[in-house]
């Protein structure tokens, strides 16, 4: 895309991306399920929340259910919605919602893509905030999730 006005020119990269959906998942015992898998841009993997891309003719609250499902095998029965967050504004058109999932149960084995290798963890809620605070999570969309998770608890 190219700028133009009379005293400023520039051209921009522009990413046209579907949004995307990161869920929190948390068990009826208060424990959050967790996702770790490599990534090449940093060269290493990172623990993150279950998320991914939201299918043609599907809803966020739809791909959230999926992805959970899918990556995890577990499923829950109460949805919240969190809000949404610009995934990058400076070169992605797209945005990232973040749901809420509640009384996650394992239902099922993953169901991965062809190019997922996902470990699944779960472990205390508190111990997963508590990484993020120390910066051992550091993915900015899940930790964008966190912080809408933590505004809707207060």
């Amino acid at each position: 895309m190219k700028i133009e006005s009379e005293d400023h020119s520039a051209e921009f990269s522009i990413l046209k991306a579907p949004d995307w959906i990161n869920v929190i998942p948390l068990t009826p015992d208060d424990e959050i399920v967790l996702v770790e898998q490599y990534r090449y841009g940093i060269e290493q993997p990172t623990l993150e929340l279950p998320g991914g891309m939201v299918d043609p003719g599907e809803s966020p609250l739809e791909t959230s259910k999926r992805e959970l499902l899918e990556e995890t095998g577990y499923a829950g029965d109460e949805c919240i919605n969190l809000g949404r967050v610009s995934s990058n504004p400076a070169i992605f058109t797209n945005y990232t919602h973040t749901y809420l999932i509640k009384n996650c149960k394992k239902v099922q084995e993953q169901q991965l893509d062809g190019n997922e290798r996902i470990n699944v963890h779960v472990m205390p809620l508190d111990d997963f905030l508590e990484l993020v605070s120390r910066g051992a999570v550091h993915h900015s969309l899940v930790v964008a999730a966190v912080a809408k998770f933590l505004l809707w608890r207060r």
